[in-house]
């Protein structure tokens, strides 16, 4: 396992060097350069972020090698794929990855010769989600927002599309960030279960069995959600990072983003009054922010209008920072910081 390890992760062209040298061994007649992602004798998975990596692991169990391209504690939405990944790519045997979220992503894939592609984004329904600014739905960000930073601040006036000036949107509009709903999530595992048998038929009957235990976690995971929400003072939460839409839509939440603010700046005064006011009127007590993004923004909002802080993560990637080592007791987590937070008994 140590040897699957050091390649999942890319560390260095030593590391590199290291498993090619450990390596030879659990290796199909493949040359050895291609110990870097495809070529093992295994069903290799190129991964775009963590979401779709632990699905990859959880369905794919002992038959696969899964490489992540996000490193732990990349913001994923910045990400910009490197000649060697681009070479890890061709040599794997399945890409996955949710179309819209890392454009970089999306054409390093669209461009390789690997023989299965699956997007996650077809596997389940994607919506619309305007963060709520001020009562009304936030104007839709350019869509090549991190493209053109200036046009897009003039595109969506002053709560323009939030930090790094990247959109958290997809194509025509829609919220990519499904694996915050655990039912969306299953959908797509359940999808991910039936490429990963097409694609490697000796393995299927396991695939086929990954996948419904993981798919009845998840439902399990949604119970828990509906019970630990269900009564609570109020429906409202403020996020720096407009990721719940989905979350706040399953369980009859309401999602306020701080929206139009690179981490590093300070809130509008009007804003600040207005979140103020809301805040006051809707008995929210919190602020969320994330891990992988710095925590100012909600620091200084909260300070001003009298509010506490917590992390509600979005489960991007998991580091030594996350409250838990996995998509469960992450999400547990959230659920935990969301009841304190909505008052919930």
């Amino acid at each position: 396992m140590s040897v699957m390890n050091v390649r999942r992760h890319h560390i260095s062209g030593a590391a590199l060097a290291a498993v090619t040298a450990l390596g030879l061994g659990t290796l199909t007649a493949c040359s050895s350069d291609s110990a870097a992602a495809g070529g093992t004798d295994k069903f290799d998975v190129v991964a775009s972020f963590y979401p779709m990596a632990f699905l990859a692991e959880q369905i794919g169990g002992d038959h696969v090698n899964v490489t992540s391209l996000t490193e732990p504690g990349q913001e994923p939405h910045d990400l910009e794929i490197s000649a060697k990944q681009t070479a890890q790519l061709q040599e794997s045997d399945a890409a996955l990855y949710l179309k819209g979220l890392q454009p970089s992503v999306d054409e390093a894939i669209g461009q390789s010769e690997v023989r299965t592609k699956i997007d996650a984004a077809t596997l389940t329904s994607l919506e619309e989600h305007g963060a709520e600014v001020g009562g009304h739905a936030e104007e839709s960000a350019d869509e090549h927002a991190h493209e053109d930073e200036h046009a897009e601040e003039e595109h969506a006036g002053e709560h323009a599309e939030e930090e790094h000036g990247h959109s958290h949107e997809t194509e025509g509009g829609k919220d990519p960030h499904i694996w915050l709903d655990p039912v969306k999530y299953a959908e797509v595992a359940e999808g991910v279960g039936k490429a990963f048998e097409k694609a490697d038929p000796d393995h299927a009957a396991d695939y086929k069995k990954n996948t419904e235990a993981l798919v009845g976690k998840l439902n399990d995971l949604d119970t828990t959600f509906k019970t630990g929400l269900r009564d609570r003072k109020t429906d409202v939460f403020i996020t720096t990072h407009a990721a719940f839409g989905y979350l706040a839509e399953r369980y009859g939440l309401t999602e306020e983003a701080i929206s139009g603010l690179d981490p590093e700046s300070e809130p509008s005064g009007a804003r600040v009054k207005e979140l103020e006011k809301m805040a006051k009127a809707d008995g929210v007590t919190t602020v969320f922010y994330e891990t992988l993004v710095s925590d100012k923004t909600a620091k200084t909002l909260a300070g001003d209008a009298g509010l506490e802080t917590d992390v509600l993560d979005p489960l991007e990637g998991i580091t030594d920072e996350s409250r838990g080592d996995d998509y469960f007791q992450v999400m547990e987590a959230n659920l935990k910081a969301l009841r304190t937070a909505l008052g919930a008994k």
